[in-house]
């Protein structure tokens, strides 16, 4: 049988936002008869804040924090306690420092389990802040930039890019792909909006062939696929 594993940011909703009403309810059902897991570089809470507790607990599993958190209906089963080195920690500060975007909200670092989400405009932004910044970025490769050189300088921490203002940090290897050793990999069908090899989706895409990786450009490009 397949095992379809799902991103959520930018795949089952907008970035940050709740899933469509219509969507969900087709998701739900969809879920009856179909093997669902989500894999997302978010904490539990704001998964659930994004597609509902009834259908987070509808999935197979979930894969909270790119699989350093993961739960079974509302039954953690694996966690992976991981806190960021000092040095690392002062380098992304520095580049808040020096960043030439003049946006910044604060809450630059944020600490989930097994990784840390870092954002030059900062995790408070409101809706039209991270648009805003998204835009901007597209233009500067910034945070590509910043990931690249992060990767360098710290061989064994790893980062990549996530959603429109994230970064996301963490031991090296304990990334998306991590996942893969929970199935028989040919039965999976991933559907992700970042599996290029700089997003945070490329882990999973890279050990998949082709045809098993669906790459997404909204929630409403993912729902088309699956009909």
């Amino acid at each position: 049988m397949i095992n379809y594993l799902f991103d959520v940011d930018g795949t089952l909703t907008s970035s940050r936002g709740v899933m469509d009403r219509e969507f969900k309810e087709w998701f739900l059902d969809f879920c009856t008869y179909s093997n669902v897991s989500l894999v997302t570089g978010s904490d539990r809470p704001k998964t659930i804040e994004q597609v509902g507790e009834d259908l987070y607990n509808a999935c197979d599993r979930v894969y909270n924090c790119s699989g350093n958190d993961v739960y079974e209906k509302d039954k953690q089963i694996r966690f992976n306690d991981w806190t960021l080195p000092v040095d690392a920690e002062n380098f992304l500060l520095a580049k808040v420092k020096k960043t030439k975007y003049p946006v910044k909200t604060g809450l630059h670092i944020e600490h989930r389990t097994g990784l840390v989400n870092f954002s030059i405009v900062g995790r408070n932004a409101n809706t039209h802040e991270r648009k805003d910044y998204y835009e901007w970025d597209k233009i500067t490769n910034e945070r590509n930039d910043i990931s690249e050189e992060f990767n360098r300088w710290f061989p064994n921490l790893e980062s990549d890019v996530g959603g429109e203002t994230g970064i996301d940090i963490f031991e090296r290897g304990k990334n998306k792909s991590q996942i893969l050793e929970d199935y028989d990999v040919t039965t999976i069908r991933f559907f992700g909006d970042r599996t290029d090899p700089t997003g945070n989706d490329y882990p999973i895409a890279m050990n998949l062939e082709p045809h098993q990786v669906y790459a997404v450009t909204s929630w409403q490009h993912c729902w088309e696929l699956l009909k």
